[in-house]
């Protein structure tokens, strides 16, 4: 393929996919033989493998600028038009599932992909085209409103990403300020922000009714295929967590506030894990990637080829500016089975970080989408594809010397602990908004309330000192999952905790890199137990888990914080 830069963009005609769908659609219905079918569909999926890929020039683009006219329009349209083509998809599924051939393909494809079909012609439906085309229209509002936030800070224009090394500063004082700034920043646009997610909230709860549900919350969890388990097993997975892992991640941060000779950690502390300052990367952005691709090319021969296909056709954009929305993301191309990652590089930890997490994504992409039969067979739900980015976070371990030189220790110590300390906050996002779509008609006041008591109740350490906007629970809002993602932010916790487990076989027998890529090559041809299962992973959502977990990364910090 071209590089990302050089590759073309065509906004596909809606009348022409239209066309060219219902060809291939009449094709399957005429197919006299199942190699006649199999063939029909797997024309109507190339046509969306185009489609998607287009859609993905322009977002990618639109994201790398959000002040780019040309793909901010391209964006507009994809808005409208995506909802109306799901409508010709959803048509394609309901005839797979009326075949006189559906055993073959359920041979062929496997038994997911057809309760995913099922689901699909529960949730598609064109009573909720336009209040899924006015969330659409709100979420990329929201990213473009974020994108263009700054402020002055000691004499340096900065948005959310550029104060993060000052949030780092081993001056107390520095740290303050810029957290302050930091927050003020969404001080500032909280009513805009309030305001959209009010509508949003609104829209997602006419789309659950319009389909015959009785809350959102119902709606989400078969949206988000969770099919193997309720909102009452995930009730019990926060309170294990609250259970088990809060009070390890307290005395983690007591030990922190004692190393930095501190009675009590503030909220602008917790980011400084050590006294003289926080492990950085050497180099270049461009010294980084290529220090990335030694480490995997020695990692093995797969991720090797993987991240050698990365570079050679230079699928980043990973340097902040002005415009460019934030975060961090790995999507996909599938006309080219070619991942691309995006990231706001600044200088701190978080740049290897990303290099790792959004690289496991992108690896398991790449791998499964050459052995899988189909593209939409390569990735699985949340749930299992965050396994495959923090289990690469850990398994970089042995190379992070090429980023921190001797300070590779501290880096990998802080970063195993946060990982753990990072889960009690995922939960927190979760029943937050379980706490607000079971209350629909509750306001911002209503939703700074909820943030602050169930903040409390995971994250007991928390400080707001000097921010009345984070004391009174302006917190949550700087969580984009909760505009653009709903529902998605449990995910990350369950899956840290199954690359917990693979992390472990790692350590206590040597054979997690196997098992891994056992993972990845299942893609998603199974349901999330069975994924599990044959990947060798226990089941996150039982307590027993939790607590084990719990105890395990209790104990291999110690072994980590020894060697510093």
């Amino acid at each position: 393929m071209q590089q990302f830069k050089d590759l073309e963009y065509t906004r596909p005609a809606l009348d022409a996919v239209k066309k060219e769908f219902k060809t291939h659609l009449s094709e399957f219905r005429a197919a006299g033989s199942f190699e006649k079918a199999d063939a029909a569909m797997k024309k109507w999926n190339d046509l969306m493998a185009r489609v998607v890929t287009q859609y993905t020039i322009a977002y990618v683009r639109n994201t790398m600028d959000t002040n780019d006219e040309f793909y901010a329009a391209e964006i507009r349209y994809y808005d409208t038009t995506l909802p109306k083509l799901m409508l010709l998809i959803k048509k394609c599924g309901k005839t797979m599932l009326a075949s006189p051939y559906l055993p073959e393909f359920r041979k062929a494809y496997g038994e997911q992909m057809f309760k995913d079909l099922e689901i699909q012609q529960k949730l598609v439906n064109f009573r909720i085209m336009l209040p899924s085309i006015k969330e659409n229209t709100l979420s990329t509002r929201y990213a473009k409103v974020t994108a263009g936030c700054s402020t002055e800070f000691r004499g340096e224009k900065c948005n959310f990403y550029g104060l993060l090394r000052h949030m780092q500063s081993t001056d107390r004082e520095e740290r303050r300020e810029a957290f302050l700034a930091w927050s003020g920043m969404y001080e500032r646009i909280a009513p805009e922000l309030d305001s959209m997610y009010g509508e949003l909230v609104r829209l997602r709860c006419k789309v659950a009714r319009k389909l015959g549900f009785s809350n959102y919350i119902d709606y989400v969890y078969l949206s988000r295929g969770r099919y193997d388990y309720t909102k009452k097993e995930i009730e019990k997975f926060r309170e294990a967590v609250r259970t088990y892992i809060t009070p390890v991640c307290a005395r983690m941060y007591a030990e922190q506030a004692e190393r930095l000779g501190l009675s009590e950690l503030q909220w602008y502390d917790e980011s400084l894990v050590y006294p003289e300052g926080n492990p950085l990367p050497k180099g270049t952005p461009d010294e980084l990637v290529e220090k990335a691709r030694e480490m995997y090319r020695e990692l093995s021969p797969e991720t090797g080829e993987f991240f050698d296909f990365m570079v050679e056709n230079q699928l980043f954009d990973l340097l902040t500016r002005d415009g460019k929305r934030q975060g961090g993301y790995c999507t996909s191309l599938p006309e080219y089975k070619a991942p691309f990652i995006f990231s706001n590089f600044n200088g701190t930890s978080a740049d290897i970080d990303v290099l790792t997490h959004e690289a496991g994504h992108a690896f398991e992409y790449y791998y499964a989408s050459r052995r899988l039969p189909l593209n939409d067979l390569s990735q699985s739900t949340s749930e299992i594809n965050e396994i495959h980015s923090m289990t690469m976070e850990m398994l970089t371990y042995p190379y992070m010397d090429k980023f921190f030189g001797d300070q590779a220790d501290r880096y990998r110590y802080a970063h195993f602990c946060d990982a753990l300390r990072t889960i009690p906050y995922l939960v927190s996002v979760d029943e937050f908004q379980h706490r607000v779509f079971e209350n629909p008609s509750s306001g911002p006041q209503d939703w700074r309330r909820y943030w602050r008591e169930i903040e409390k109740k995971y994250m007991p350490w928390r400080h707001y000192e000097g921010s009345d906007f984070l004391e009174g629970g302006g917190f949550w809002m700087q969580k984009q999952h909760i505009f653009l993602f709903p529902f998605y932010y449990v995910d990350y916790a369950l899956a840290q905790l199954g690359a917990f487990s693979l992390y472990r076989r790692q350590v206590e027998t040597g054979d997690a890199w196997e098992h891994y890529l056992s993972l990845c090559a299942l893609g998603g041809m199974y349901g999330y137990f069975e994924t599990l299962e044959k990947a060798g992973i226990p089941r996150p959502l039982d307590p027993e888990t939790v607590r084990s977990t719990a105890e395990f990364v209790s104990a291999q910090a110690l072994k980590f914080k020894e060697k510093i």
